[in-house]
C-alpha cells in the first residue's frame, strides 16, 4: 500500500512539474508579452508526437529525442508566429485556436501518428527527477530573461505597443521571439509527458487541455513566475485531491476558480516578484 501510494504521489510530482514547464511558456507569451493564446497545447502536441516519433522510428535516445521535439516546436511557434502576430487581442486567440484545431486533425489523419489509435509502447523514460530537475532549469531561465533586456522589451510591449515601438523596440521581432521560445517549453513539457503516459493521442491536446493550461496561469497569477508554479500545482493537484467526490469533483474545481476570480482577479499571486 505504500509502494502504491508513494508511487501515485510521484506520478502527481511529475505531472506538475511538466505542466509547470509548458505554462511557463505560455507565461512568457500572454503574462509578459501580453499576446492571447488559445493554442498553446498545439505546440505541446508537436512536442510529444516529435519527440515519440524520432525515438520509435529512428532509434534516437531520450536525451537526444527531448531537446529536438522542444525545437521542432519552437520553430513551429516561429513560422506561426510571422503571419499571426500582427493581429490582437480577440483576433489573435482565435488564430491560435483556429491553428490548434488545424494541428489536432492533421495528427488525426496521418498515418505516422496512427490517427485517432494514438501511439502506445513509448519508452517511460520521464521520471520525477527528470521533470523536476528540468522544471527548476525553466524557472530559472525564465527568470534570467524576465529580467534581462529582451524581457524588459517584452513587458514594455504589454504596456504599450505604440510606446515601445517609439523607444526603437522591433515589436515583431520580440512578438515572434517570446512566440518561438513558449512553444520551445511547451514541445518539451509535451515531450515529458509523452515519456510519462508512454501514450500519446491528438484528444489529449485539443482546445480543452489549451484552457486549462489558461486557468493555472490566471490563479497563479498572469507575468509572475510564481504564480505559473503555484497554479500549476494547485490545478494538477485538485482533480487528484478530489477524487474521493467523483461525482461533483468537476464542480468543486469550477467553484474553486469562479471564488478566486472573484475575490482574487490578478491571480494568487499576481503581485509577487523574485529576482534572482
Amino acid at each position: 500500500m505504500d509502494l502504491i501510494f508513494n508511487s501515485y504521489v510521484l506520478q502527481i510530482i511529475t505531472m506538475c512539474s511538466i505542466n509547470i514547464i509548458i505554462v511557463l511558456g505560455l507565461n512568457l507569451i500572454t503574462g509578459v508579452t501580453g499576446q492571447l493564446s488559445l493554442g498553446h497545447a498545439a505546440f505541446a502536441s508537436i512536442g510529444a508526437y516529435a519527440s515519440t516519433l524520432l525515438m520509435l522510428n529512428l532509434g534516437l535516445p531520450f536525451f537526444l529525442a527531448l531537446p529536438l521535439g522542444a525545437l521542432v516546436a519552437g520553430v513551429s511557434g516561429f513560422f506561426l508566429g510571422v503571419p499571426i502576430l500582427r493581429l490582437r487581442g480577440d483576433y489573435l486567440a482565435i488564430a491560435t485556436l483556429g491553428f490548434c484545431e488545424i494541428v489536432r486533425v492533421v495528427f488525426l489523419n496521418l498515418k505516422i501518428t496512427r490517427g485517432a489509435l494514438g501511439i502506445s509502447g513509448i519508452p517511460h523514460h520521464t521520471t520525477p527527477l527528470i521533470a523536476a530537475v528540468l522544471a527548476i532549469l525553466s524557472i530559472a531561465f525564465m527568470f534570467n530573461m524576465e529580467n534581462s533586456r529582451f524581457g524588459l522589451a517584452l513587458k514594455s510591449i504589454r504596456e504599450d505597443e505604440i510606446a515601445s515601438e517609439m523607444m526603437g523596440i522591433n515589436i515583431a521581432k520580440y512578438k515572434i521571439m517570446a512566440f518561438a521560445i513558449g512553444s520551445a517549453f511547451a514541445g518539451l513539457g509535451g515531450a515529458l509527458y509523452a515519456c510519462q503516459i508512454t501514450f500519446i493521442s491528438p484528444v489529449d491536446f485539443g482546445f480543452m487541455k489549451s484552457v486549462e493550461q489558461l486557468c493555472m496561469l490566471v490563479l497563479g497569477g498572469m507575468g509572475s513566475i510564481v504564480g505559473v508554479v503555484a497554479g500549476s500545482i494547485i490545478l494538477t493537484s485538485i482533480p487528484e485531491l478530489l477524487r474521493f467526490a467523483s461525482e461533483y469533483r468537476m464542480v468543486m474545481y469550477g467553484i474553486v476558480l469562479i471564488m478566486i476570480m472573484a475575490f482574487r482577479p490578478q491571480g494568487l499571486f499576481g503581485n509577487i516578484k523574485v529576482n534572482l
